[in-house]
């Protein structure tokens, strides 16, 4: 089945596809089914590099949906009774967030004319029928190409032949294997495990849905077809294990393992962010950029350190209850002992003996009576002696 507004991308393919058959053709049989086998699986190879752009800019769109889940349930729960509004506002949210629901689809929206386009050439290859620049001996050549026993064009379902039936039933297993492993990889190691969205649910459902409908529709398909989305898919699996690897979502189980082998290889930053190397980080950074990062590691860690180390605040209450305990150790400390006793008694038994060696005693500043103490830090006023100021002559 063919489309006349498609005749351009016909040609496109089955140039590429001749063009990949001519270069195998030096290596293998120009009829063998792995000349052409190769050929379309090359075309694949350079089909998937020019999506490369829009492969990095389908990550970006599912992270940015990842990351607007919590604010779109809200919006949903909001305005669950105004539809109209609850459109405007998704659509606001999209628009500020740079994204939409239809961005991770792009690749698969792009790549279908070309699968669409494969499929008309094979299907006329089967009919022995010209098309684009597959005509003459390279359609005679791609009529009796067989991959293990079974023709290019052939269908699980067409084909009488078991051994066919076998192979493309092969095939169609491990297209939709590598459908569901793809989609497994992304959902258990590269999702943000710490927001639970109904984002989420729909992705682990499509993990399981994929891959039964390339399962059902595979019967229908050429074994070039199958070859096709086999390729496709093994690159896939390939091209998302470098970015998971590489480029993970932040909290997902694939950024704490990426954080883990940064820091025991030297190249984490102290607030978390990787040493980027020369050419866009693909080469690994310097020996100076690395000693640079450890030592801001080791500054930051020391000032940790050292605000651990600080003592705590204490209330006014505390404050005042560590004062109290400490004017009664000083007090206690200043108190006289029992070893003092006998002296104050000798001083008593002394005084009175001497009258006047008590009396030149009382004058001496800074001298206490018996049975008193002093404060510690309080400063005695020197006393008056005891005798009166003389009166004055008259």
């Amino acid at each position: 089945m063919t489309f006349s507004f498609l005749n351009p991308l016909y040609t496109a393919v089955s140039w590429i596809i001749v063009q990949f058959h001519s270069l195998y053709s030096n290596i293998f049989d120009p009829d063998g089914g792995w000349a052409w086998g190769l050929a379309i699986a090359s075309m694949v190879v350079v089909i998937r590099i020019c999506l490369i752009p829009l492969f990095v800019k389908q990550i970006k769109a599912t992270r940015a949906m990842q990351a607007i889940q919590p604010k779109m349930k809200a919006i949903q729960e909001r305005y669950k009774n105004d539809k109209q509004r609850q459109s405007e506002e998704m659509m606001k949210l999209y628009k500020e967030a740079g994204t939409n629901p239809f961005s991770s689809c792009l690749p698969i929206i792009v790549q279908a004319p070309f699968f669409t386009a494969l499929y008309g050439v094979l299907a006329k290859v089967a009919k022995s029928q010209e098309i684009g620049v597959i005509h003459g001996d390279l359609l005679v050549s791609a009529g009796k190409a067989h991959i293990f026993g079974a023709p290019l064009s052939a269908t699980f379902v067409s084909s009488p032949e078991t051994s066919v039936k076998i192979v493309t039933a092969v095939m169609i297993i491990m297209m939709s294997l590598s459908q569901f492993i793809t989609q497994r990889q992304l959902m258990t190691k590269n999702v943000d495990l710490t927001v639970k969205t109904p984002f989420m649910q729909q992705q682990k459902m499509l993990m399981y849905v994929f891959p039964v409908m390339f399962a059902v529709m595979g019967i229908n398909f050429p074994v070039g077809v199958l070859v096709y989305w086999l390729t496709t898919n093994v690159w896939s699996m390939g091209q998302q294990l470098i970015v998971i690897r590489n480029n993970p979502t932040p909290g997902s189980k694939a950024f704490a393992d990426r954080q883990v082998r940064l820091k025991k290889a030297g190249r984490l930053n102290p607030d978390g962010s990787e040493i980027k190397g020369a050419l866009w980080g693909m080469l690994p950074p310097s020996k100076a950029a690395i000693s640079a990062a450890s030592s801001a590691a080791a500054v930051v860690e020391e000032s940790a350190q050292a605000r651990r180390q600080q003592p705590r605040k204490q209330s006014k209450a505390q404050r005042q209850q560590s004062g109290t305990g400490q004017q009664t150790a000083d007090l206690t400390k200043d108190a006289p002992s029992s070893t003092e006793e006998p002296a104050e008694e000798a001083v008593q038994a002394d005084s009175g003996a001497n009258p006047a060696a008590t009396q030149q005693g009382a004058t001496k500043p800074g001298a206490a009576k018996p049975g008193t103490t002093r404060q510690q830090g309080a400063r005695q006023q020197p006393k008056r002696g005891g005798g009166q100021r003389p009166k004055k002559k008259s």
